[in-house]
Protein backbone atom coordinates (compact mmCIF):
# COMPACT_ATOMS: atom_id res chain seq x y z
CA UNK A 1 0.00 0.00 0.00
CA UNK A 2 3.09 2.41 0.82
CA UNK A 3 4.54 2.01 -2.89
CA UNK A 4 1.31 2.29 -4.47
CA UNK A 5 0.53 5.64 -2.39
CA UNK A 6 4.78 6.84 -3.37
CA UNK A 7 4.03 6.36 -7.00
CA UNK A 8 0.49 8.24 -7.01
CA UNK A 9 1.95 11.10 -4.75
CA UNK A 10 5.36 10.70 -7.51
CA UNK A 11 3.25 10.77 -10.08
CA UNK A 12 1.15 14.36 -8.94
CA UNK A 13 4.28 15.84 -8.43
CA UNK A 14 5.40 15.41 -12.02
CA UNK A 15 2.13 16.77 -13.45
CA UNK A 16 2.29 20.19 -11.34
CA UNK A 17 6.15 20.55 -12.39
CA UNK A 18 5.40 20.34 -16.26
CA UNK A 19 2.42 22.20 -15.75
CA UNK A 20 4.56 24.68 -14.01
CA UNK A 21 6.92 24.72 -16.75
CA UNK A 22 4.34 25.17 -19.94
CA UNK A 23 3.17 27.89 -17.95
CA UNK A 24 6.08 30.04 -17.57
CA UNK A 25 7.97 28.71 -20.90
CA UNK A 26 4.63 29.29 -23.21
CA UNK A 27 2.21 31.58 -22.03
CA UNK A 28 3.06 36.04 -22.03
CA UNK A 29 2.23 37.93 -19.38
CA UNK A 30 0.29 41.16 -20.42
CA UNK A 31 0.39 43.86 -18.51
CA UNK A 32 -2.15 47.16 -19.16
CA UNK A 33 -1.34 50.53 -18.33
CA UNK A 34 -4.43 53.35 -18.20
CA UNK A 35 -3.52 56.86 -18.68
CA UNK A 36 -5.90 59.84 -19.64
CA UNK A 37 -6.17 60.61 -23.33
CA UNK A 38 -7.78 63.11 -25.09
CA UNK A 39 -10.73 62.38 -27.13
CA UNK A 40 -10.89 62.72 -30.78
CA UNK A 41 -14.42 63.66 -32.83
CA UNK A 42 -15.07 64.09 -36.31
CA UNK A 43 -16.28 66.96 -37.64
CA UNK A 44 -18.60 66.79 -40.68
CA UNK A 45 -14.89 67.80 -42.93
CA UNK A 46 -13.53 64.86 -41.29
CA UNK A 47 -10.64 66.38 -39.76
CA UNK A 48 -9.99 65.28 -36.35
CA UNK A 49 -10.69 67.92 -33.32
CA UNK A 50 -8.78 67.72 -30.13
CA UNK A 51 -11.42 68.36 -27.35
CA UNK A 52 -10.02 70.43 -25.03
CA UNK A 53 -10.36 70.04 -21.09
CA UNK A 54 -13.13 72.04 -18.85
CA UNK A 55 -10.29 73.19 -17.24
CA UNK A 56 -8.96 74.57 -20.29
CA UNK A 57 -11.87 76.14 -21.57
CA UNK A 58 -12.99 77.76 -18.30
CA UNK A 59 -9.92 79.71 -17.80
CA UNK A 60 -10.43 83.08 -18.77
CA UNK A 61 -7.14 85.05 -17.57
CA UNK A 62 -5.88 85.13 -20.90
CA UNK A 63 -9.35 87.10 -22.03
CA UNK A 64 -9.59 89.19 -19.19
CA UNK A 65 -5.28 90.36 -19.77
CA UNK A 66 -6.07 91.44 -23.08
CA UNK A 67 -9.66 93.47 -22.59
CA UNK A 68 -9.99 94.49 -19.03
CA UNK A 69 -7.44 97.83 -19.45
CA UNK A 70 -9.25 98.95 -22.51
CA UNK A 71 -13.00 98.81 -21.11
CA UNK A 72 -13.25 102.23 -19.94
CA UNK A 73 -16.23 104.47 -17.48
CA UNK A 74 -18.00 106.73 -18.72
CA UNK A 75 -19.86 109.79 -17.35
CA UNK A 76 -22.58 112.31 -19.11
CA UNK A 77 -22.69 115.40 -17.50
CA UNK A 78 -25.83 117.03 -18.79
CA UNK A 79 -27.88 120.54 -17.39
CA UNK A 80 -31.48 119.17 -15.54
CA UNK A 81 -33.83 121.22 -16.92
CA UNK A 82 -36.67 120.32 -14.44
CA UNK A 83 -37.41 122.48 -11.82
CA UNK A 84 -36.28 121.92 -8.25
CA UNK A 85 -38.99 120.39 -5.36
CA UNK A 86 -37.40 122.47 -2.83
CA UNK A 87 -39.72 123.93 -0.54
CA UNK A 88 -37.22 126.22 0.20
CA UNK A 89 -36.32 127.01 -3.38
CA UNK A 90 -39.79 127.52 -4.23
CA UNK A 91 -40.19 130.44 -0.89
CA UNK A 92 -37.66 132.23 -2.49
CA UNK A 93 -38.48 131.93 -6.16
CA UNK A 94 -34.84 130.34 -6.81
CA UNK A 95 -35.31 126.91 -8.38
CA UNK A 96 -31.42 125.26 -9.35
CA UNK A 97 -30.68 123.45 -12.28
CA UNK A 98 -28.58 120.99 -10.91
CA UNK A 99 -26.64 118.66 -13.21
CA UNK A 100 -27.94 114.90 -14.35
CA UNK A 101 -25.27 112.51 -14.34
CA UNK A 102 -25.51 109.21 -16.38
CA UNK A 103 -23.19 106.18 -15.96
CA UNK A 104 -21.63 103.98 -18.28
CA UNK A 105 -19.07 101.72 -20.46
CA UNK A 106 -16.95 101.91 -23.46
CA UNK A 107 -14.41 100.28 -25.17
CA UNK A 108 -11.26 101.51 -26.56
CA UNK A 109 -10.69 99.95 -30.43
CA UNK A 110 -7.87 101.86 -31.66
CA UNK A 111 -4.14 103.09 -29.81
CA UNK A 112 -5.23 106.89 -31.03
CA UNK A 113 -7.67 106.79 -28.80
CA UNK A 114 -11.07 106.21 -30.49
CA UNK A 115 -13.74 104.23 -28.21
CA UNK A 116 -17.20 103.04 -28.69
CA UNK A 117 -20.06 103.09 -26.80
CA UNK A 118 -23.50 102.97 -26.73
CA UNK A 119 -26.27 106.11 -27.89
CA UNK A 120 -28.55 105.97 -25.28
CA UNK A 121 -24.85 106.43 -22.76
CA UNK A 122 -23.49 109.58 -23.89
CA UNK A 123 -27.20 111.33 -24.70
CA UNK A 124 -28.16 114.90 -24.71
CA UNK A 125 -24.87 114.85 -22.75
CA UNK A 126 -22.63 118.56 -22.25
CA UNK A 127 -19.72 117.24 -20.83
CA UNK A 128 -18.27 113.49 -21.18
CA UNK A 129 -15.03 111.97 -19.38
CA UNK A 130 -13.46 108.91 -19.43
CA UNK A 131 -11.86 107.02 -16.63
CA UNK A 132 -9.64 104.46 -17.69
CA UNK A 133 -8.54 101.13 -15.66
CA UNK A 134 -5.51 102.78 -14.37
CA UNK A 135 -7.77 105.63 -12.51
CA UNK A 136 -6.57 108.52 -15.61
CA UNK A 137 -9.61 110.42 -16.63
CA UNK A 138 -9.87 112.23 -19.63
CA UNK A 139 -12.26 114.46 -21.55
CA UNK A 140 -13.94 112.55 -24.65
CA UNK A 141 -15.50 114.16 -27.78
CA UNK A 142 -18.27 113.42 -29.37
CA UNK A 143 -17.28 111.94 -32.78
CA UNK A 144 -20.93 111.28 -33.89
CA UNK A 145 -23.82 108.37 -33.29
CA UNK A 146 -26.55 106.24 -34.60
CA UNK A 147 -29.43 105.75 -32.80
CA UNK A 148 -31.16 103.12 -34.65
CA UNK A 149 -28.07 100.62 -33.66
CA UNK A 150 -27.66 102.57 -30.49
CA UNK A 151 -23.61 102.99 -31.57
CA UNK A 152 -21.96 106.21 -30.48
CA UNK A 153 -18.14 107.04 -31.32
CA UNK A 154 -16.15 109.26 -28.81
CA UNK A 155 -11.93 110.22 -28.93
CA UNK A 156 -9.96 110.87 -26.11
CA UNK A 157 -6.56 111.81 -26.62
CA UNK A 158 -3.55 110.62 -24.27
CA UNK A 159 0.87 111.21 -24.66
CA UNK A 160 1.22 107.33 -25.04
CA UNK A 161 -0.90 104.50 -27.03
CA UNK A 162 -4.07 103.31 -25.37
CA UNK A 163 -4.26 99.54 -24.49
CA UNK A 164 -6.99 98.67 -27.23
CA UNK A 165 -9.83 95.48 -28.19
CA UNK A 166 -9.28 93.90 -31.27
CA UNK A 167 -12.46 93.31 -33.31
CA UNK A 168 -13.70 89.50 -33.99
CA UNK A 169 -16.21 88.25 -36.68
CA UNK A 170 -19.33 88.27 -34.95
CA UNK A 171 -21.27 86.39 -37.54
CA UNK A 172 -18.18 83.18 -36.83
CA UNK A 173 -19.63 83.17 -33.28
CA UNK A 174 -21.68 79.99 -32.03
CA UNK A 175 -24.26 79.42 -29.63
CA UNK A 176 -23.34 77.93 -26.73
CA UNK A 177 -19.74 79.01 -26.93
CA UNK A 178 -18.30 80.81 -23.49
CA UNK A 179 -18.02 84.80 -23.38
CA UNK A 180 -17.20 87.43 -21.15
CA UNK A 181 -18.76 90.55 -20.23
CA UNK A 182 -16.70 93.60 -19.29
CA UNK A 183 -17.64 97.25 -17.82
CA UNK A 184 -18.74 99.25 -15.26
CA UNK A 185 -21.93 97.73 -13.35
CA UNK A 186 -23.49 100.31 -10.36
CA UNK A 187 -20.16 102.18 -10.80
CA UNK A 188 -17.78 99.50 -10.06
CA UNK A 189 -15.16 99.65 -12.18
CA UNK A 190 -13.82 97.14 -14.36
CA UNK A 191 -16.00 93.82 -13.21
CA UNK A 192 -15.83 90.89 -14.93
CA UNK A 193 -18.88 88.21 -15.79
CA UNK A 194 -18.82 85.32 -17.61
CA UNK A 195 -21.80 83.19 -19.27
CA UNK A 196 -22.70 81.72 -23.03
CA UNK A 197 -23.95 82.84 -26.45
CA UNK A 198 -27.41 82.41 -25.95
CA UNK A 199 -29.16 82.79 -29.01
CA UNK A 200 -27.84 84.84 -32.06
CA UNK A 201 -29.99 87.57 -34.48
CA UNK A 202 -32.51 88.18 -31.52
CA UNK A 203 -34.77 90.92 -32.65
CA UNK A 204 -36.56 92.68 -29.41
CA UNK A 205 -39.26 94.68 -31.40
CA UNK A 206 -40.72 93.59 -34.84
CA UNK A 207 -42.54 96.74 -35.21
CA UNK A 208 -38.97 98.29 -34.99
CA UNK A 209 -38.03 100.04 -38.23
CA UNK A 210 -34.59 99.59 -37.37
CA UNK A 211 -34.47 95.92 -37.32
CA UNK A 212 -31.96 95.19 -34.95
CA UNK A 213 -29.93 92.04 -34.61
CA UNK A 214 -28.93 91.55 -31.22
CA UNK A 215 -26.46 88.87 -29.55
CA UNK A 216 -28.20 87.22 -26.67
CA UNK A 217 -26.27 86.25 -23.97
CA UNK A 218 -26.60 84.90 -19.92
CA UNK A 219 -23.56 86.59 -18.88
CA UNK A 220 -25.02 89.42 -16.00
CA UNK A 221 -25.16 92.58 -17.18
CA UNK A 222 -26.51 95.02 -15.61
CA UNK A 223 -27.11 99.17 -15.21
CA UNK A 224 -23.61 100.44 -16.08
CA UNK A 225 -22.53 97.41 -18.41
CA UNK A 226 -23.92 99.51 -21.43
CA UNK A 227 -21.19 100.46 -23.70
CA UNK A 228 -19.23 97.59 -22.34
CA UNK A 229 -17.19 95.19 -24.22
CA UNK A 230 -18.32 91.42 -24.95
CA UNK A 231 -15.38 89.20 -25.81
CA UNK A 232 -14.69 85.76 -26.89
CA UNK A 233 -12.49 83.46 -24.72
CA UNK A 234 -9.34 84.96 -26.84
CA UNK A 235 -10.31 88.37 -25.92
CA UNK A 236 -11.36 90.07 -29.18
CA UNK A 237 -14.73 91.71 -29.15
CA UNK A 238 -17.50 90.22 -30.82
CA UNK A 239 -20.49 92.56 -29.09
CA UNK A 240 -21.27 95.94 -27.53
CA UNK A 241 -23.75 95.10 -24.44
CA UNK A 242 -26.74 97.56 -24.54
CA UNK A 243 -29.96 95.51 -22.96
CA UNK A 244 -31.27 93.14 -20.45
CA UNK A 245 -34.21 91.88 -20.14
CA UNK A 246 -35.16 93.02 -16.29
CA UNK A 247 -38.09 92.53 -13.88
CA UNK A 248 -38.83 95.85 -13.94
CA UNK A 249 -36.03 96.86 -11.44
CA UNK A 250 -33.58 97.64 -13.66
CA UNK A 251 -31.85 94.62 -12.77
CA UNK A 252 -30.17 91.26 -14.66
CA UNK A 253 -32.34 88.33 -14.17
CA UNK A 254 -31.32 85.89 -16.84
CA UNK A 255 -30.44 87.28 -20.28
CA UNK A 256 -28.64 90.27 -21.88
CA UNK A 257 -28.01 91.55 -25.32
CA UNK A 258 -25.37 92.72 -26.96
CA UNK A 259 -24.97 94.52 -31.01
CA UNK A 260 -23.00 92.24 -32.97
CA UNK A 261 -19.18 93.15 -33.56
CA UNK A 262 -19.41 93.35 -37.36
CA UNK A 263 -22.54 96.28 -36.90
CA UNK A 264 -20.78 98.34 -34.36
CA UNK A 265 -17.43 98.00 -36.75
CA UNK A 266 -19.05 99.00 -39.88
CA UNK A 267 -21.42 102.05 -37.95
CA UNK A 268 -17.88 103.00 -36.20
CA UNK A 269 -16.15 103.00 -39.26
CA UNK A 270 -18.63 105.17 -41.53
CA UNK A 271 -18.73 107.52 -38.95
CA UNK A 272 -15.29 108.17 -38.87
CA UNK A 273 -14.71 108.07 -42.88
CA UNK A 274 -18.22 109.81 -44.05
CA UNK A 275 -19.33 111.46 -40.76
CA UNK A 276 -22.76 109.33 -40.53
CA UNK A 277 -23.50 105.45 -41.12
CA UNK A 278 -24.22 104.08 -44.91
CA UNK A 279 -27.24 102.62 -45.27
CA UNK A 280 -27.68 99.44 -47.84
CA UNK A 281 -30.64 97.94 -48.41
CA UNK A 282 -31.84 95.16 -50.60
CA UNK A 283 -35.12 97.17 -51.39
CA UNK A 284 -38.02 94.71 -50.37
CA UNK A 285 -40.44 94.72 -48.00
CA UNK A 286 -42.20 91.88 -46.39
CA UNK A 287 -42.03 89.37 -43.05
CA UNK A 288 -40.24 87.09 -41.76
CA UNK A 289 -42.03 83.32 -41.68
CA UNK A 290 -43.11 81.68 -39.03
CA UNK A 291 -45.48 78.97 -38.44
CA UNK A 292 -48.48 80.29 -38.17
CA UNK A 293 -47.34 82.89 -41.05
CA UNK A 294 -46.74 79.60 -43.07
CA UNK A 295 -50.23 78.53 -42.66
CA UNK A 296 -51.86 81.93 -43.59
CA UNK A 297 -50.19 82.13 -46.78
CA UNK A 298 -50.03 78.34 -47.80
CA UNK A 299 -46.04 77.66 -47.75
CA UNK A 300 -44.07 75.01 -48.04
CA UNK A 301 -41.68 76.12 -45.26
CA UNK A 302 -41.34 77.51 -41.29
CA UNK A 303 -38.48 79.81 -42.00
CA UNK A 304 -36.93 83.03 -44.35
CA UNK A 305 -37.93 86.33 -45.44
CA UNK A 306 -41.17 86.05 -47.25
CA UNK A 307 -41.31 89.13 -50.07
CA UNK A 308 -44.85 90.64 -50.26
CA UNK A 309 -43.78 93.74 -51.99
CA UNK A 310 -39.90 94.65 -54.26
CA UNK A 311 -39.07 98.57 -54.15
CA UNK A 312 -38.70 100.07 -57.98
CA UNK A 313 -35.16 101.46 -58.45
CA UNK A 314 -33.84 99.47 -55.81
CA UNK A 315 -31.11 96.82 -56.56
CA UNK A 316 -33.61 93.54 -55.73
CA UNK A 317 -35.67 94.39 -58.37
CA UNK A 318 -33.20 94.94 -60.81
CA UNK A 319 -31.56 91.39 -60.06
CA UNK A 320 -34.95 89.59 -60.57
CA UNK A 321 -36.24 89.12 -57.05
CA UNK A 322 -40.35 89.57 -57.13
CA UNK A 323 -43.24 89.52 -54.60
CA UNK A 324 -43.89 85.83 -53.18
CA UNK A 325 -40.28 84.82 -52.83
CA UNK A 326 -38.68 83.54 -49.75
CA UNK A 327 -35.53 84.15 -49.06
CA UNK A 328 -33.23 82.09 -47.16
CA UNK A 329 -29.82 82.90 -47.13
CA UNK A 330 -27.97 85.69 -47.77
CA UNK A 331 -24.23 85.09 -49.01
CA UNK A 332 -22.71 82.40 -46.31
CA UNK A 333 -25.71 83.36 -43.98
CA UNK A 334 -28.72 80.76 -43.49
CA UNK A 335 -31.92 83.62 -43.47
CA UNK A 336 -34.27 81.97 -40.47
CA UNK A 337 -36.05 85.13 -39.64
CA UNK A 338 -36.23 88.87 -40.92
CA UNK A 339 -33.71 89.46 -38.07
CA UNK A 340 -30.79 87.41 -39.45
CA UNK A 341 -31.16 88.62 -43.00
CA UNK A 342 -31.14 92.29 -41.41
CA UNK A 343 -28.49 91.87 -39.28
CA UNK A 344 -25.75 90.41 -42.13
CA UNK A 345 -27.04 93.53 -44.21
CA UNK A 346 -26.12 96.12 -41.53
CA UNK A 347 -22.97 95.30 -41.74
CA UNK A 348 -22.64 96.26 -45.47
CA UNK A 349 -22.58 99.51 -47.67
CA UNK A 350 -23.75 100.78 -50.84
CA UNK A 351 -22.33 99.37 -53.62
CA UNK A 352 -21.69 95.95 -51.66
CA UNK A 353 -23.17 93.14 -53.94
CA UNK A 354 -24.63 89.68 -52.05
CA UNK A 355 -25.38 86.82 -53.10
CA UNK A 356 -29.13 85.70 -52.41
CA UNK A 357 -30.70 82.56 -52.19
CA UNK A 358 -34.49 82.04 -52.60
CA UNK A 359 -37.38 79.82 -53.39
CA UNK A 360 -39.69 80.76 -56.39
CA UNK A 361 -42.76 78.27 -56.39
CA UNK A 362 -40.68 75.83 -54.46
CA UNK A 363 -37.41 75.88 -56.87
CA UNK A 364 -34.45 77.14 -55.07
CA UNK A 365 -32.96 79.93 -56.96
CA UNK A 366 -29.57 82.25 -56.28
CA UNK A 367 -29.13 85.92 -57.67
CA UNK A 368 -26.48 88.90 -56.79
CA UNK A 369 -27.95 92.18 -55.64
CA UNK A 370 -26.19 95.39 -55.59
CA UNK A 371 -26.93 97.13 -52.15
CA UNK A 372 -28.40 101.11 -52.73
CA UNK A 373 -28.19 103.63 -50.01
CA UNK A 374 -31.49 104.05 -47.70
CA UNK A 375 -34.30 106.01 -49.49
CA UNK A 376 -35.63 105.66 -45.85
CA UNK A 377 -36.39 108.52 -43.41
CA UNK A 378 -37.65 107.71 -40.05
CA UNK A 379 -40.06 110.24 -38.65
CA UNK A 380 -42.45 110.10 -35.92
CA UNK A 381 -42.40 106.04 -35.38
CA UNK A 382 -42.82 105.73 -39.04
CA UNK A 383 -40.46 104.32 -42.11
CA UNK A 384 -41.10 106.76 -44.59
CA UNK A 385 -39.59 107.92 -48.51
CA UNK A 386 -40.29 109.91 -51.49
CA UNK A 387 -43.10 108.14 -53.75
CA UNK A 388 -41.62 106.71 -57.27
CA UNK A 389 -43.21 107.79 -60.65
CA UNK A 390 -44.80 104.55 -60.90
CA UNK A 391 -46.73 106.05 -58.24
CA UNK A 392 -47.39 108.76 -58.70
CA UNK A 393 -50.64 107.60 -61.21
CA UNK A 394 -51.86 105.64 -58.53
CA UNK A 395 -52.25 108.13 -55.87
CA UNK A 396 -53.00 111.05 -58.13
CA UNK A 397 -50.34 113.73 -57.04
CA UNK A 398 -46.99 114.62 -58.43
CA UNK A 399 -45.33 113.99 -55.55
CA UNK A 400 -45.78 112.62 -52.05
CA UNK A 401 -44.07 110.41 -49.08
CA UNK A 402 -45.64 107.26 -48.48
CA UNK A 403 -45.38 104.82 -45.54
CA UNK A 404 -42.70 101.99 -45.75
CA UNK A 405 -43.48 100.57 -42.32
CA UNK A 406 -44.81 101.89 -39.25
CA UNK A 407 -44.00 101.13 -35.64
CA UNK A 408 -46.17 103.93 -33.83
CA UNK A 409 -48.64 102.01 -32.11
CA UNK A 410 -51.11 105.04 -32.00
CA UNK A 411 -51.23 105.31 -35.51
CA UNK A 412 -51.11 101.11 -36.18
CA UNK A 413 -54.05 101.04 -34.00
CA UNK A 414 -56.42 103.51 -36.38
CA UNK A 415 -55.02 101.12 -39.34
CA UNK A 416 -52.63 103.21 -40.82
CA UNK A 417 -49.93 101.27 -42.38
CA UNK A 418 -47.78 100.52 -45.16
CA UNK A 419 -48.54 102.12 -48.68
CA UNK A 420 -50.57 105.23 -47.27
CA UNK A 421 -49.50 108.34 -48.10
CA UNK A 422 -48.90 111.29 -45.99
CA UNK A 423 -50.56 114.71 -46.92
CA UNK A 424 -50.24 116.89 -44.74
CA UNK A 425 -48.68 117.85 -41.14
CA UNK A 426 -50.09 120.79 -38.71
CA UNK A 427 -51.67 121.74 -42.08
CA UNK A 428 -48.45 122.37 -43.96
CA UNK A 429 -48.55 120.33 -47.21
CA UNK A 430 -45.70 117.13 -47.83
CA UNK A 431 -44.61 116.93 -51.14
CA UNK A 432 -40.97 115.17 -49.84
CA UNK A 433 -38.94 113.68 -47.00
CA UNK A 434 -37.37 117.09 -47.41
CA UNK A 435 -40.50 118.17 -45.76
CA UNK A 436 -41.13 116.44 -43.01
CA UNK A 437 -37.79 117.16 -41.68
CA UNK A 438 -38.69 120.91 -40.99
CA UNK A 439 -41.13 119.93 -38.78
CA UNK A 440 -40.09 119.20 -35.17
CA UNK A 441 -42.08 115.32 -34.63
CA UNK A 442 -42.43 117.02 -30.59
CA UNK A 443 -44.69 119.75 -32.04
CA UNK A 444 -47.23 117.48 -34.30
CA UNK A 445 -50.38 117.86 -33.54
CA UNK A 446 -52.20 116.60 -37.19
CA UNK A 447 -51.70 114.54 -39.64
CA UNK A 448 -53.81 114.14 -43.21
CA UNK A 449 -53.64 110.70 -45.08
CA UNK A 450 -54.41 109.48 -48.26
CA UNK A 451 -54.62 105.32 -49.02
CA UNK A 452 -54.44 104.32 -53.02
CA UNK A 453 -58.17 104.70 -52.92
CA UNK A 454 -57.59 108.28 -52.84
CA UNK A 455 -60.06 108.53 -49.50
CA UNK A 456 -58.53 111.24 -47.51
CA UNK A 457 -58.84 111.43 -43.34
CA UNK A 458 -57.04 113.23 -40.65
CA UNK A 459 -56.00 112.49 -37.09
CA UNK A 460 -55.27 114.75 -34.45
CA UNK A 461 -52.98 114.45 -31.33
CA UNK A 462 -52.55 115.59 -27.94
Amino acid sequence: MSSLYRQLLLSFTTAVLLICVYHFSFSSTEVIVTQPVRPMVETSYSTPVVVRDSAENTDFTVAVDRTIDAVVHITNTAKNNTQSYSLWDLFYDSPKNYPRIGMGSGVIVSPDGYLITNNHVIEDADQIEVTTNDNRVFAADLIGTDPSSDIAVLKIIGSEPFPYVRFADSDQTRIGEWVLAVGNPFNLNSTVTAGIISAKARDLNPYDASNQSFLQTDAAVNSGNSGGALVNTYGDLIGINTAITSNGMGTFIGYSFAVPSNIARKVYEDIIEYGGVQKALLGVSGNGINNRFSKEYDLDTTEGFYIANVEDGMGAKEAGLQAEDIIIGVDNTKVRSFADMTGYLNSKRPGDKVKVTYLRNGEKRTTVVKLKPNPFVDYFGMRLKDITPNETEVFGVSEGVKIASNRNERLRRRGIGQGILIQSINGKEIRSTEDLLKINESEIYEIEFMNKEQERFRFFFD
